[in-house]
């Protein structure tokens, strides 16, 4: 069994200048230890927030629990920046009150202090491939790439507090299957207490400081194939759920080809309750989207990282630090979508909900509510406003208003007046 949390259902605002909240899903309901995964602290390293990415939407816990945080530092991951207001990594031992991180770090503070949480594992990119002695300017002991990074070899009287034993283990297990021999994994003790100033502001020196194992997972930076990284963050993840018991199946094969393609896969996002648009092989620029003036909004979303960005008078859809579209708006003023309506498509009749999308061949026909007005988008039939009950032949249908590259999707859109009530999408099937 599956349980997802989601403290903020992507409830994103359009105002770059203030930092947006993560999200926070919890999978598995059976009774067992709590491993709680931190992803996109820095913004500029993918491989930490990609592969939890793949987590949420991929496994299924059936023993134990997996809590995953994939987007830390959200603002910071769309402009793929460390930290466009300071690096959020070192604000764990005081932050100021007008710090536009302070919200964000004080959630993921009660959450580490969380009683069922076991062990925290913080996701980065590192620069170079840690070594534990100097070679050149790459591998070296100054370097952070390809290791588990331990602040102390233990934390005492608590479960799973042999961190560099288990450390060890990870990496010696991950060691057995890398793609270049170079890439070998080692175990980094910052011995933060006692040497390091800087590590003393983290996140896994906060956890461990108040009883929890912690440690952070660092891919290197030098590893310029993003789905090489996360196939070895997943692999680090995997082996520390197996360390804990923690019993897991995910619906894919893991190997660097379906790490790519799940890389290219960003399902689809509504936009306030009302709008959908599937993102897999979406149009590059959508005209004529009905928004609203104020506040615009990622309401569902298949992707943890999907999220909406204000470039002048238009809104990006990103994913990550990818731009997926870009949207023209129409504003136009909206009330509550409808709840369904009726379609007939190759002479069936169907109940579709709104927003939501329906497959035909050869003609559709929807059929709204009364007082409801039907809008075709790429359609046109003389003498006719109100497209309710018109039959739409798939060839009268203009490829230039389709919303995807293939020229399938087409938009079917419901007005009252002048108030925008919702859509759906009629998909022209593959022939």
């Amino acid at each position: 069994m599956r349980a997802l949390v989601l403290f903020l259902t992507f409830t994103l605002t359009l105002f770059a200048s203030s930092q947006r909240d993560f999200s926070l899903y919890k999978l598995g309901t059976s009774k067992g230890p709590t491993l709680l995964i931190f992803g996109g602290i820095h913004g500029n390293e993918p491989g930490g927030y990609f592969a939890p990415s793949i987590l949420v939407k991929h496994y299924r816990i059936s023993k134990g629990s997996l809590w995953i945080a994939p987007n830390l530092n959200f603002e910071s991951i769309l402009r793929f920046q460390r930290g466009c207001f300071g690096d959020m990594n070192r604000k764990f031992a005081a932050i100021k009150k007008n710090d536009p991180d302070r919200k964000s770090v004080e959630r993921i503070k009660r959450l580490i202090l969380n009683p069922k949480v076991d062990m925290i594992l913080n996701l980065h990119d590192g620069h170079g491939f840690y070594r534990d002695e100097w070679k050149n300017a790459i591998f070296n002991p100054k370097s952070w790439g390809q290791a588990c990074i331990i602040d102390q070899k233990c934390v005492n009287d608590t479960r799973y507090g042999n961190l560099d034993e288990l450390a060890r283990r990870v990496s010696k297990r991950l060691n057995h299957k890398l793609f270049k021999n170079h890439h070998i994994f080692n175990v980094k003790n910052t011995e933060t207490k006692m040497k390091d100033e800087q590590m003393r502001l983290s996140l896994t020196y906060f956890a461990i400081t108040h009883g929890k194992p912690a440690m952070a997972i660092e891919t290197s930076k030098n590893i310029t194939d993003v789905a090489m990284k996360v196939l070895y963050q997943l692999r680090a993840i995997e082996a520390f759920m197996d360390e804990m018991g923690i019993r897991y199946t995910r619906d894919f094969d893991l190997n660097l080809i379906t790490i790519r393609k799940l890389l290219r896969r960003y399902g689809s996002v509504v936009i306030n309750d009302n709008f959908l648009i599937p993102l897999d092989g979406i149009d590059k620029i959508l005209r004529n989207v009905p928004l609203s003036r104020k506040h615009n909004r990622i309401t569902r979303s298949d992707h943890p990282l999907a999220a909406l960005k204000r470039n002048g008078r238009y809104i990006e859809i990103m994913v990550g630090p990818k731009k997926i579209t870009t949207l023209y708006p129409a504003y136009i003023p909206s009330r509550q979508p409808l709840d369904a309506v009726t379609v007939e498509t190759d002479g069936y009749l169907k109940q579709i909900g709104v927003p939501d999308r329906f497959t035909f061949k050869k003609r559709f026909t929807v059929f709204a509510p009364k007082g409801i007005r039907v809008n075709v988008i790429g359609f046109s039939k003389k003498g006719v406003r109100n497209e309710s009950g018109i039959t739409v032949s798939a060839t009268k249908l203009l490829p230039k208003y389709a919303m995807d590259r293939e020229n399938r999707l087409f938009r079917v859109e419901f007005y009252e007046g002048k108030y925008f009530r919702g859509m759906v999408i009629a998909e022209k099937a593959k022939e």
